[in-house]
């Protein structure tokens, strides 16, 4: 559900976008985004007062974090999607560097995984459905410079969350209460640095904390 919510947001947003060519104003953008920074503050608080188990989440967040910043996820992450846009955008028209900008932004990203695994488990897509607003706006404008390859960045995104979705659902019975719990508290965290990023007041590289939710099955074993 969360992940059909999300597809069909970023449609409407593209196709707005498309319709409202020049006449979306920057700072009109700029506040919707502070303002869904502002939502994500006590959604990832409500998420990391779930857990039960402190010392495993602040394990799990530094080995994670320390793995991250040695493998420059984030970093690797930019440099991928900047190489694969300029070579799309100098060989292909206009549909591709749409398609191809809205498909890195929306499909590669913490709130991607952390929300479909949610999803998978079934639990109230809160991830998704905050994410679908930020989407939204962010296709709107994306629609208004690039065109119509936005809106069909749906279907990348149906593809990727819905993959990971179904995953999350088929090894949901072999997961464990505990690790759930410290996972969603663990993705709280990662949720509190995205909507720093997004109020501008401090750049966390939160791609780099993904490891994180890998670490929580080792801690919660061993503590």
């Amino acid at each position: 559900m969360g992940t059909l919510c999300n597809a069909l947001a970023v449609v409407l947003g593209g196709l707005l976008g498309m319709v409202l060519r020049g006449k979306f104003p920057l700072r009109v953008q700029e506040a919707l985004m502070h303002t869904l920074g502002l939502v994500c503050v006590p959604l990832g608080l409500s998420m990391v007062l779930r857990g039960e188990k402190f010392l495993a989440l602040l394990l799990s967040l530094v080995a994670g974090s320390a793995l991250g910043e040695l493998l420059q996820l984030e970093g690797r992450l930019e440099h991928f999607s900047r190489q694969l846009e300029e070579r799309l955008k100098a060989e292909a028209g206009t549909f591709a560097p749409g398609f191809l900008a809205a498909t890195l932004l929306f499909c590669i990203g913490p709130m991607t995984i952390m929300g479909s695994l949610e999803d998978g488990l079934g639990k109230v897509p809160q991830i998704l459905y905050t994410k679908s607003l930020l989407d939204g706006t962010a296709s709107v404008a994306l629609g208004a410079s690039l065109g119509i390859g936005v809106p069909f960045s749906a279907l990348s995104i149906l593809l990727v969350q819905g993959s990971i979705t179904l995953l999350a659902r088929f090894i949901a019975p072999s997961l464990s209460e505990a690790f759930v719990r410290e996972m969603t508290a663990t993705g709280g965290v990662l949720i509190l640095g995205i909507a720093l990023n997004l109020l501008n007041l401090k750049k966390i590289r939160v791609a780099n904390l993904l490891p994180s939710l890998g670490f929580v099955a080792l801690f919660i074993r061993i503590l």
